[in-house]
């Protein structure tokens, strides 16, 4: 895959099941609609968007700790995509809740406060789409601690 596209084909399976195939070697992933929809036999495309957002909120974290050559193992994401109607009451996802919770407590890391104020402009997927769906969020160290949000 080039750095300027991301390409997948769809291909329906069943009703609302499509199996999802992507360039260069990366597994197929199946797809489909919770029932009564669909038969619930893969993420739906709203957990899709939400695991994108909290995968690359993730993913961009470790860069940020590995530019500083901080710790970045143990990191757990926490993600909750809120569904609501619109004013021509359609579902919508109308904001996405992302928890971060670091691997290690907030003294095993130096330049932290760095760390945390710069990983978000890393992430393609929560910059690209900030601007029409909210997305709230935390970073917790590994006891609990509120560092960011």
């Amino acid at each position: 895959m080039s750095e300027d596209r991301v390409e997948v084909t769809l291909q329906q399976q069943e009703g609302y099941r499509f199996a999802a195939h992507y360039r260069n070697g990366t597994p197929s992933l199946i797809t489909d609609e919770p029932t009564p929809l669909g038969g619930n036999q893969g993420p739906s495309p709203s957990q899709l968007l939400v695991t994108a957002l909290a995968n690359c909120l993730s993913d961009s974290l470790i860069f940020a700790l590995g530019k500083f050559r901080q710790p970045s193992d143990g990191i757990r994401t926490e993600a909750v995509g809120l569904i609501g109607r619109n004013a021509e009451n359609r579902m919508r996802i109308v904001g996405v809740e992302v928890t971060l919770h670091l691997g290690h407590p907030a003294a095993a890391f130096e330049r932290l406060e760095r760390i945390l104020d710069q990983f978000e402009q890393f992430c393609t997927v929560s910059q690209s789409v900030v601007s029409a769906l909210p997305i709230t969020l935390k970073v917790l160290d590994s006891d609990g601690i509120l560092l960011k949000g």
